[in-house]
């Protein structure tokens, strides 16, 4: 036979139950392919890829997804199929899903007590839950999408274009290392997802929207579960408009043990289409200065402001003598920390690990000996002791009994976990003490 050549075999409509079912035309063979002309049109159906999949309709859905899942082969949802009572059981093996859109191809079920994607057992568990392209409505009452377990804590839970229609709830995912949500939506009812148990990875919902919640819904879109915790990053720069009692995600601090790794980027969270950053509900059990979120460029959200502000609020004398440093005394009032905190007084402590480059800005104001020079240096401890900034001044010889220096600037340094940072004064001339004023303040800040 030779190459690129078209054989004809067929040239009648093929019987309307087969999965190749065309209007009428003519069937041609090439090359180990098959090529359908209809009115005019040659379309390629590679042989390997119907091999690889399989067609669920509405005829033979109890079969096919109600049965046992073949984990080589792609599901292929052709409309719209009611699957009743039908449960789809994810085996070990994982099973992917795939439709034509998520207008064109899905799943639904208005049964109470339903769950529509289950594992065998708790003990047996599940593999990779992979979506395309379709979308999902269970309604029914205490009725849910999903109750999966993973098989080995290593199995992904990822969909790209799916949507969520008016789902009662979207249940309950246990020890999964991963979730990935690329251009979903969730769209009426309360779909509310519960993540239990350890991932060893993160959670990822991006390009995605919310609309139409219920009103009446106290659920989360995103519930932590029983023994829950995230080992890595839970991101999210979801569009999302909440029902009037509903929150964005019950998380909390534990939920997180490492720094910064609830990222919420350029978010957009309204209620009832109301922007309410000061909304309590939103995030009832954690807040953007916890050490566990780094949340940036929301709209209808707080943001996190790494850093924290040390101002001077009761002067000390500070003694200096031999040309010798010696730490600025003062009592120093701490505002706005966030990932940092103030182990003794007039020190800030980095508590987190992303990110390390800061700037210090200072504006003191200190009381010396007339004509004396003082210098102030920014020391770093981080297991050792280095000066990281110095400035000298003269204090000015004024009328009357004050005679101070300014002291103002900007310090950038790099601050790991657990670095602190505090402020020591030497005088060079002499042996006169001076005193730090109220009001004086010193700041960090990510650079």
């Amino acid at each position: 036979m030779a190459k690129n050549t078209l054989f004809k075999v067929q040239a009648e409509c093929i019987d309307d139950d087969s999965s190749l079912a065309y209007e009428c035309g003519a069937l041609y063979v090439k090359d180990e392919e098959l090529i359908v002309h209809a009115g005019g049109i040659f379309k390629n159906i590679s042989s390997s890829a119907l091999q690889n999949q399989i067609v669920v309709n509405q005829s033979n859905f109890a079969e096919t997804l109600g049965g046992v899942i073949d984990s080589t082969k792609d599901y292929f949802l052709d409309g719209i199929i009611d699957m009743g009572t039908t449960q789809i059981t994810v085996p070990t093996t994982g099973i992917t899903l795939r439709g034509y859109s998520f207008d064109l191809s899905g799943l639904i079920s208005s049964e109470d007590n339903y769950t529509m994607f289950i594992s065998e057992s708790i003990a047996i568990g599940s593999g990779n839950v992979l979506g395309f392209d379709y979308y999902i409505s269970v309604t029914g009452t205490s009725s849910k999408v999903y109750e999966l377990y993973d098989a080995n804590g290593f199995n992904a839970f990822e969909f790209q274009r799916v949507n969520f229609i008016d789902c009662t709830s979207l249940g309950d995912i246990y020890d999964y290392r991963q979730g990935l949500e690329t251009g979903t939506g969730r769209f009426g009812g309360s779909p509310s997802l519960t993540l239990h148990g350890n991932w060893l990875g993160g959670y990822r919902i991006t390009t995605s929207i919310v609309r139409g919640m219920s009103d009446t819904t106290t659920e989360p879109l995103f519930k932590a579960g029983t023994s829950f915790v995230m080992n890595s990053r839970f991101l999210t720069d979801i569009n999302v408009d909440l029902g009037t009692l509903q929150p964005f995600f019950d998380f909390s601090d534990v939920n997180f043990p490492n720094p910064s790794t609830l990222e919420l980027r350029g978010t957009i969270v309204t209620r009832d289409g109301v922007i309410s950053p000061n909304d309590i509900n939103t995030t009832p059990n954690i807040e953007a200065s916890n050490l566990s979120c780094s949340w940036r460029h929301n709209n209808g959200i707080p943001n996190t402001f790494i850093g924290g502000v040390s101002t001077l609020t009761t002067e000390i004398e500070t003694g200096v003598t031999g040309g010798l440093p010696f730490i600025l005394l003062g009592t120093f009032t701490n505002s706005d920390l966030q990932h940092f905190d103030s182990p003794s007084n007039g020190q800030l402590r980095h508590l987190g690990s992303n990110p390390r480059e800061y700037t210090v800005n200072f504006d003191f104001i200190l009381d010396g000996g007339q004509n004396d020079e003082y210098k102030l240096e920014l020391v770093k401890d981080d297991g050792s002791l280095s000066v990281v900034y110095q400035q000298t001044r003269v204090i000015n010889n004024l009328q009357g009994g004050r005679d101070v220096a300014y002291f103002t600037g900007l310090a950038n340094l790099i601050l790991n976990q657990n670095d602190l940072v505090y402020w020591q004064v030497t005088n060079i001339t002499d042996n006169t003490n001076c005193t730090l004023e109220l009001d004086s303040s010193w700041s960090v800040e990510e650079r």
